[in-house]
């Protein structure tokens, strides 16, 4: 297979995995009656407890309105609750309740039925394989990521300095 062609097949691959994985998890958290972002939260709360919206907002890569929505949500279902932190009335610190807790345990119990389902026959050294692999072409899209933001910056400090 020529190298376009292969780059190609080999992002297609990633993108198929992505969807199928994500429609997949999706799917079963459903059952529990909560959605992949909603999930998703719960899950990063049981592994840190405590966290501002903020600094959840950054571990879901998503904007802090979005989170309050996803928080708003998961509040009216009993799963967390929100305080303020001393000193900072308008820093909210989010902890899981016990129902929240509860079904955080589950989303994580599904997560690993998915992950054995989709590693099953794989060897560990493959496995560690694709890891290399992943985590390389995750590094490379931080780079493009820093390339963009530093030449971003730069286009608006030119444009300020000409006006």
């Amino acid at each position: 297979m020529q190298r376009k062609a292969l780059d190609r097949a080999l992002f297609d691959a990633l993108s198929l995995v992505n969807r199928k994985l994500r429609s997949t998890f999706d799917a079963r958290v459903r059952t529990l009656g909560l959605t992949l972002s909603r999930a998703r939260t719960l899950f990063i709360l049981l592994l840190g407890d405590g966290l501002s919206q903020r600094e959840l907002a950054d571990a879901l890569d998503v904007e802090t309105p979005t989170v309050v929505r996803l928080l708003d949500g998961l509040e009216q279902q009993g799963m967390i609750e929100r305080r303020a932190e001393e000193g900072d009335r308008r820093t909210k610190r989010l902890y899981l309740t016990e129902h929240g807790r509860t079904m955080a345990q589950e989303v994580e119990e599904i997560a690993g039925e998915v992950r054995a389902r989709v590693l099953a026959g794989f060897a560990p050294g493959e496995r560690d394989q694709a890891l290399d692999l992943l985590s390389r072409m995750a590094g490379n899209l931080n780079l493009m990521e820093e390339a963009q933001g530093e030449e971003a910056q730069g286009d608006a400090a030119q444009a300020e300095a000409s006006r």
